[in-house]
């Protein structure tokens, strides 16, 4: 039987993959929400692969928990810790040739209860970010947006050029709603300034180091295997999703903002991991030994889930810059545990 790979391998896998890695040389890049899943994972990326003369700044507002996830880099002298909230201008002299604009709280308590910083940081720190590129020689900014934009569909995949429903009378589309609103934001500032612009919109990541306060379906589920307890359900767990390996989603960031073309948006899903959420507290239970148990709340559907029933992703046009995912949904799951529980 094959040795499962570690997450540090699949990190390795990345920095082997074929891009043109040669446009980081001796630039700066700002990575924010840095801090978060997606953004960490793509720190440890650029940080394994050694690029001559790019320095990596890492922002994030919590700086106690940005120092024990980067404790490994902060001695670098090409590693920069930021502590910097992104809805407020950005104050400095550095010149980000690349900027990445990860932040963004994805955590469903976070809409319900602070939906207008949600809608801050998407659309305020969007602007801010763009603002400061476009006066410090920046080269290329990507942003990293959502498949939550494309709301409730007809049952059809979603490609980059379809736009389904969202109710935005609702304090829960606070998020697709703003990074809707901050996608047309980027296209603005591209025909009006010329910015250098592209989009990425990551279906649901999952993978190790998730912060504490991220009660998303899948965190929810790797806590009670690490918590020695059976994965409790709160809903039939019918949802369909495009599920991707934080890793994978890390390698495709790298393709779209080193590849992409400006002004493009570009799904991040792998279609080999298109499953149900009961389908997946399944997985991760029989990892674990555990168990999955149904305790449904009499007001399960009051505005604290995602309401999209099917959000299936098309990953073609992503695909065609050479991206592609290096294993398989129970290989990652298993992954994402080990490194979980060594991380705790």
């Amino acid at each position: 039987m094959a040795e499962i790979k570690t997450y540090p391998q699949y990190i390795d896998d990345v920095c082997n993959d074929s891009l043109p890695w040669e446009k980081l040389e001796n630039c700066n890049i700002l990575i924010t929400g840095a801090t978060g899943l997606i953004g960490s994972a793509l720190v440890d990326v650029l940080m394994r692969k050694h690029i001559a003369g790019l320095h990596i700044y890492a922002a994030g507002r919590n700086e106690k928990r940005a120092q024990k996830r980067f404790q490994n880099y902060i001695d670098c002298d090409h590693f920069h810790l930021i502590r910097y909230d992104v809805t407020e201008p950005l104050e400095s002299d550095i010149n980000y040739h690349y900027i990445i604009h990860a932040a963004s709280n994805a955590s469903p308590n976070f809409f319900m209860q602070k939906p207008v910083e949600v809608m801050k940081a998407n659309l305020f720190g969007t602007s801010n970010l763009i603002e400061y590129g476009l006066k410090h020689h920046m080269m290329r900014m990507l942003y990293v947006s959502t498949g939550e934009i494309y709301g409730e569909g007809d049952g059809r995949i979603f490609t980059e050029d379809y736009s389904g429903y969202v109710d935005c009378t609702q304090p829960r589309s606070c998020y697709p709603s703003s990074k809707r609103a901050a996608e047309t934001l980027c296209a603005s500032y591209i025909a009006e300034y010329q910015a250098n612009i592209v989009i990425a919109r990551p279906g649901h990541v999952y993978g190790p180091h998730f912060t504490e306060s991220d009660n998303r379906v899948y965190a929810q589920f790797i806590r009670n295997i690490l918590n020695d307890e059976d994965i409790v359900l709160k809903s039939k767990g019918e949802a369909f999703r495009s599920w991707t390996f934080v890793v994978d989603c890390a390698s495709a960031l790298l393709y779209i903002l080193l590849k992409g073309g400006s002004g493009e948006a570009y799904n991040i899903a792998d279609d080999l991991s298109n499953i149900t959420i009961r389908e997946l507290a399944e997985i991760i239970a029989e990892i674990g030994h555990k168990q999955v148990i149904f305790d449904i709340p009499s007001d399960a559907k009051k505005g604290r889930t995602n309401p999209i029933t099917k959000s299936i992703f098309s990953n073609l046009k992503l695909k065609e810059l050479g991206w592609n995912v290096k294993g398989s949904l129970r290989e990652y799951l298993q992954a994402t545990i080990e490194e979980s529980m060594e991380s705790r």
